[in-house]
């Protein structure tokens, strides 16, 4: 059955992208795109030729849209991976922050699983998910948040709605979340994009004022000293829970890809 793909916003990047890596992003999505329209005009194509009786050119066409569907799951695979690196690279969210800006609704759930399962494999007790608050989604509603809330339901994990609606915080140990401890600081380098559709308005720098601003630079050395002891997540262990979570993804992706 073809599942529909939508997108978190139209904000790919939680930081200002050089020119080459948002031309990346959109090019890979750009020929999943064209690869499910060709899909989809092959499938199309051969039912024709199965209801005109000619079975040969109804295979031989059935076989070319399976082709085109493959390549199609491979460039949102690449996509995925790609902005995943980009917006979770280290110095870019904290520790204990795992950002799914610019992920179809499925590749996010699958993210967020593989990032949960480990991150209580090291210990971590919780987690704070960029969800978006769906300001360039249809009708404005939010896509990643309800499937977030849906991952955390089956591992039966309590979680809650930040004070931004576009942030959430799970508490990994299997406690009750009375409510979110406060926001956690970001590096200094940390963006958002929230500006435009993400999850702080007006950006985190902004949001909390010069002060902190100027708090983040300080201590800037000291969180990257405690990010490294309490998450150990280099950029090789966030290529490794990239590549753990793809090949379920590429099961899913059967579908043209509808961005929001």
């Amino acid at each position: 059955m073809a599942i529909p793909m939508t997108r978190l916003g139209d904000r790919a990047f939680n930081h200002s992208p050089g020119n080459d890596a948002e031309a990346e992003y959109d090019r890979l999505r750009d020929l999943a795109r064209q690869e499910g329209a060709k899909k989809s005009s092959c499938f199309d194509k051969s039912h024709q030729a199965y209801e005109r009786g000619d079975g040969a050119g109804a295979k031989a066409l059935s076989d070319e849209g399976k082709r085109h569907a493959a390549q199609q799951d491979a460039y949102n695979r690449q996509a995925s991976e790609f902005i995943f690196r980009e917006n979770n690279a280290e110095g870019r969210v904290a520790g204990d922050t795992i950002d799914l800006h610019g992920q179809f609704v499925e590749e996010a759930e699958d993210i967020l699983e593989a990032r949960i399962r480990d991150a209580q494999a090291r210990g971590q007790t919780h987690l704070h998910v960029i969800v978006g608050r769906g300001n360039h989604s249809t009708g404005h509603v939010q896509k990643i948040k309800p499937r977030v809330e849906q991952v955390c339901r089956q591992l039966g994990l309590d979680y809650a709605t930040e004070a931004n609606e576009g942030r959430m915080y799970i508490d990994l140990t299997g406690g009750k979340v009375n409510s979110p401890p406060p926001l956690t600081q970001q590096p200094s380098g940390y963006q958002g994009g929230y500006n435009t559709g993400g999850g702080y308005p007006g950006g985190y720098q902004q949001q909390h004022g010069q002060q902190q601003h100027y708090g983040q630079q300080q201590h800037h050395q000291q969180q990257q000293q405690q990010q490294q002891q309490q998450q150990q997540q280099p950029e090789d262990e966030i290529e490794k829970l990239a590549r753990k979570f793809l090949p379920r993804i590429v099961r899913e992706l059967k579908a043209c890809c509808v961005v929001m």
